[in-house]
């Protein structure tokens, strides 16, 4: 690819690396901190804090406390359920109309794309309440898990078709009609379309999977059940216990942001893919 690129956009393609990478090490260097403390007593905590854990330091009491005090596995079982279950349906509602919006010419279709682009604009939290009663009319109150899924699909949904839409509009039209007059039904060219806006379906499931992960508003208000926590809801409930200690603190920290990182270490190729297409020519 570089070998295609004139000087000037291979060095500005190389600053653009370096700026992502340095910015990437300044967010999870306090991450990395205290994963590193949370293996060391207390005493190395505070003595030195940038130290790796040494064989003297070393102390998992911490997530001894966890494990003990806390149903971590549940709560990591549910976060996973919740986060997955509203990334599937972000991607497939998001998909279809993104695919509608950009394939299909008809009255209202501009009104119709900022419509469904105007939740982007409207925080989600300003209509708690009326969510709330929703849940509870709906009879989904004793399935604070399905709520939530709902509710997060609904959050992600404006930006999935916002985004989607535009990648799916660059698609060529020749290739679709060539689709068309060799039979393909309207559902075999949609799935035609999506390995081409691989890398926006990658950045819009990214940008949806933390939020989600990290959300602590609507699990506190319809899943504070034990047996319905998050792994984001439980960590901050037992750092309301455990609050003096540090390695349990440490520890619980630990837990709930390593699945984060993780997931966008993985997805972090078509995260920069997707912000940057189109960007080098």
């Amino acid at each position: 690819m570089l070998a295609r690129l004139r000087p000037g956009q291979t060095l500005q393609l190389a600053a653009a690396h370096f700026i992502l990478l340095t910015y990437t090490f300044i967010a999870l260097f306090p991450v990395a901190l205290v994963v590193i403390n949370s293996f060391k007593d207390r005493r190395a905590i505070f003595r030195a804090p940038y130290a790796l854990p040494t064989p003297e330091t070393f102390n998992p009491i911490g997530y001894e406390t966890v494990f003990e005090r806390a149903d971590i596995l549940r709560y990591y079982v549910n976060s996973i359920g919740v986060t997955v279950g509203a990334l599937i349906l972000i991607f497939i509602a998001g998909t279809m109309a993104a695919h509608a919006l950009a394939e299909y010419k008809f009255p209202g279709n501009t009104l119709m794309g900022l419509y469904l682009a105007v939740g982007i604009m409207i925080p989600i939290r300003l209509g708690t309440v009326s969510i709330l009663r929703l849940v509870v009319g709906s009879g989904m109150i004793g399935q604070p898990l399905i709520a939530l899924i709902l509710i997060y699909t609904a959050t992600g949904l404006p930006l999935a078709v916002f985004v989607l839409s535009q990648f799916m509009r660059q698609i060529p039209r020749d290739l679709k009609d060539a689709a068309r007059v060799d039979g393909a039904s309207e559902y075999r060219i949609y799935a035609m379309m999506l390995p081409l806006v691989r890398p926006a379906i990658g950045t819009v499931l990214v940008f949806n999977m933390i939020p989600i992960w990290n959300d602590l508003w609507f699990p506190l208000i319809i899943a504070n059940n034990e047996q319905y926590k998050t792994v984001t809801l439980g960590a901050q409930v037992f750092l309301g216990q455990y609050v003096q200690d540090w390695n349990a603190v440490l520890a619980s920290l630990s837990m709930a942001a390593l699945p984060v990182v993780i997931l966008y270490i993985l997805f972090s190729r078509q995260l920069i893919q997707g912000l940057t297409s189109g960007a080098v020519k």
